[in-house]
């Protein structure tokens, strides 16, 4: 028994050696054949041209001024003078308070003034005929002063009962009307300048050599789809974000129509100055490894095409198009699609037939 069994076992490893060999063999013949198929790419040359690159960023439309319009004193609203979404201007009245025991205690001070400066006025009269005593003068001026003093702060009183617009905007929306007690500090309504207005971003810090104050920009925002809204820089962070090593970058806009609002989401493109001579190819040429950047380079050989992996440093990307500041001259034609099947060496076939036409394949903007 023990002897069949030992039969079976040695039958069992023929069968499957000989299945594990069979399809081994049949590996690597499948391998050489690959290793030796002309892979089929398309490919495009490197080109030296004039370049304007654009620096892609988000960030947020801010107000160039906004507050939420508040009261210093306590009072029951007694008028209205704002619809909710309203423009105004600076100085229109926003919220009159009632005012009529302020407007009553400022005038019992005013005839108290009055008084103390027909005393004040009786009294120097006297000093000046040496009929009086100069600490009676001296006591009347102080009185006078004193009752200055009230008047103006009561007049104070009564005029920070009527809430004005700080400056130009628009206004929000209102939550209470007529009859409201309003108590000091409370919030009546948020006032927002809208033209011009303000887009803050960021950038890395690696770009902050070229960027400059008066740099156009371009803004898109979800709102509006399709539509640019260009600005130009309008200050720049002295410092840099030590969490993102990023600087802070705030452009402005003109928005007569208020199409751009506070707190909106937008696209940003910084717009570099524009520069001749540049080392250029489409993005999707590109293979990106954390140890370095490369590009298949194809070259003629006795036996046909072949390609040769190539390290590269890249610089700005701009519409699709990617600069190079180091490893190709121009001219040289690289694979752009098919690359990822490919190794150094392989054989290759160029087929550029079905691709559109160079510009709008890489999405690239002819310069002006």
């Amino acid at each position: 028994m023990i002897r069949n069994l030992a039969l079976m076992l040695v039958f069992l490893g023929i069968v499957f050696g000989g299945i594990f060999g069979w399809k081994y063999h049949q590996a690597q013949k499948m391998a050489g054949a690959r290793g030796g198929m002309a892979a089929v790419v398309s490919t495009q040359p490197v080109r030296e041209e004039s370049w304007q690159a654009k620096l892609p960023s988000v960030g947020t439309v801010t107000p160039t001024y906004g507050v939420v319009v508040s009261s210093e004193v306590a009072g029951i609203v007694r008028e209205l003078g704002f619809d909710s979404g309203a423009t105004v201007k600076a100085g229109d009245l926003l919220v009159q308070l009632d005012a009529e025991v302020d407007i009553a205690e400022a005038a019992a001070l005013e005839a108290e003034r009055k008084l103390a400066e027909l005393t004040r006025d009786r009294l120097l009269r006297i000093v000046n005929e040496n009929l009086g005593s100069r600490s009676d003068l001296d006591e009347a001026e102080a009185h006078l002063e004193a009752m200055r003093a009230q008047v103006a702060a009561k007049q104070a009183t009564i005029n920070k009962k009527s809430v004005r617009a700080p400056f130009d905007g628009k206004l929000g929306i209102r939550t209470f009307n007529r009859g409201h007690y309003l108590g000091a500090g409370e919030e009546i309504v948020e006032l927002v300048a809208l033209d011009p207005i303000y887009v803050d971003y960021t950038l890395p810090e690696r770009y902050l050599a070229q960027i400059e104050v008066g740099q156009d920009v371009i803004v898109q925002v979800a709102a509006r789809p399709g539509q640019e809204f260009k600005g130009t820089i309008n200050a720049i962070s002295p410092s840099i974000e030590r969490a993102t090593r990023s600087v802070p970058v705030r452009a402005e806009f003109a928005n007569p129509e208020g199409l751009l609002r506070p707190g909106m989401f937008a696209d940003v493109t910084t717009v570099l100055p524009a520069r001749d001579a540049v080392v250029t190819l489409p993005e999707r040429a590109i293979t990106y490894n954390p140890y370095g950047d490369s590009v298949f380079v194809v070259e003629d050989g006795e036996g046909g095409q072949t390609v040769r992996r190539v390290q590269v440093r890249t610089g700005n990307v701009s519409d699709g198009r990617v600069e190079i500041l180091s490893g190709l001259e121009p001219g040289m034609e690289v694979v752009t699609d098919g690359h990822n099947k490919l190794r150094n060496g392989q054989p290759v076939t160029v087929d550029n037939s079905s691709l559109p036409d160079e510009n709008q394949a890489a999405g690239l903007v002819a310069p002006s």
